[in-house]
């Protein structure tokens, strides 16, 4: 378990001064692959480090397991190598000069009192089996490729067997084809050990395909919480949209607001495409100036549809075949209109077409 209140970070120089995070507050329960996303800058790796200990916030409270770890009041603070936790680095931190095996047996021989020989070595090739390195265990560490050396760091970080395990963009240095192959190993080998993880990454798919839970941050706070489903489905607000897969924006200005503000009942939008019925993600008020949004792939290309609302005519500006999608741009009234579609397709660049948002995708938030 992970918990972590009101924590507020700044750094300081004699020059600038940034606020990295703000009063955050988040809870992990045990066992649960949390994943905080968001771009550089955006707070998520400081929060992991003032969790890992490697820096001292201004402010706040954070336990590890049954342990608090840091108070601002009263004070209190656990130095990182006596905090219940595994950590992997984005550049993995593996020592050149050692084989597979030093590098895992290093955070034994440090501890006090430190294991029996024999109990160490058990430790080691059981940890080593685990990530599927036991028959390299000899082997000089710069030998291995990078899909190895990311098992290999891995496996230091469990060694210890740790309550909690933290990931900072552990996947960022490995190429296309093997960072997918080690999304699925890494989600499913912490959940065999039934590990709470932190996870940090600026990468959508890896946050949307590992995780139980994504605080989506920006601006050293959380922006919204929720499963991968919730993030992607049904976001908050017009930056989560935005960060997370394509979306279209249409800025407007609501004309009818009779909803109860829990998606089940629509709005009407006045936008410069026409007027479009949409979910709200709040209460709204007629006049109110909002952001219809709508993922392309819930945009239909349907020529038998009558006028009306939701109902659109364009025409195809660009067509980009992307293998398992096809991705086009419809310009209308000098906006263009994101569509996905599943391949073939049949429509070519400067054709006319109707295009339909269903009420129930489109989703209506303040800018």
């Amino acid at each position: 378990m992970i918990r972590i209140q009101n924590l507020d970070m700044t750094y300081r120089s004699a020059e600038v001064e940034h606020h990295a995070v703000r009063g955050l507050s988040l809870e992990i329960e045990r066992g649960q692959f949390y994943t905080l996303l968001g771009p550089s800058g955006c707070g998520k790796t400081t929060t992991l480090r003032c969790v890992a200990g490697l820096e001292k916030p201004d402010q706040g409270e954070i336990d590890v397991g049954e342990d608090r770890v840091y108070s601002s009041s009263p004070p209190i603070w656990t130095d990182p190598f006596n905090r219940d936790i595994g950590m992997v680095f984005q550049s993995y931190a593996i020592w050149p000069h050692m084989t597979v095996f030093d590098n895992v047996a290093f955070p034994l021989r440090q501890m006090k009192p430190r294991p029996p020989r024999t109990e160490i070595r058990d430790r080691i090739m059981r940890i080593l089996a685990l990530v599927k390195l036991d028959e390299l265990a000899d082997r000089p560490s710069p030998f291995l490729s990078g899909g190895q050396q990311q098992r290999l760091a891995l496996a230091r970080a469990l060694v210890r067997e740790p309550s909690v395990l933290l990931l900072d963009e552990p996947l960022s240095n490995l190429d296309a084809k093997l960072r997918d192959e080690m999304r699925a190993e890494l989600r499913d080998l912490v959940k065999r050990l039934n590990l709470t993880t932190l996870f940090v990454t600026h990468e959508q798919i890896e946050a949307l395909t590992m995780s139980d839970r994504i605080g989506v941050m920006n601006d050293g706070v959380i922006v919204q919480e929720g499963t991968p489903v919730e993030i992607y489905g049904k976001p908050a607000h017009p930056f989560v949209a935005d960060f997370i897969g394509k979306t279209n924006f249409f800025k407007g200005q609501v004309s009818n607001a009779q909803s109860d503000g829990d998606g089940a009942g629509l709005i009407q939008v006045q936008t410069p495409i026409g007027p479009l019925q949409t979910k709200s993600a709040e209460n709204f008020n007629a006049g109110d100036e909002v952001v219809v949004v709508i993922r392309p792939e819930s945009v239909l290309l349907d020529a038998t549809s009558q006028p009306g609302p939701n109902v659109i005519t364009g025409t195809v500006d660009n067509i980009a075949f992307l293998g398992n999608l096809t991705d086009c741009e419809v310009r209308l009234d000098g906006q263009l209109v994101r569509v996905q579609l599943v391949p073939p397709v049949s429509i070519r660049t400067g054709e006319q077409v109707t295009l339909s948002l269903p009420a129930e995708n489109c989703i209506a938030m303040r800018g």
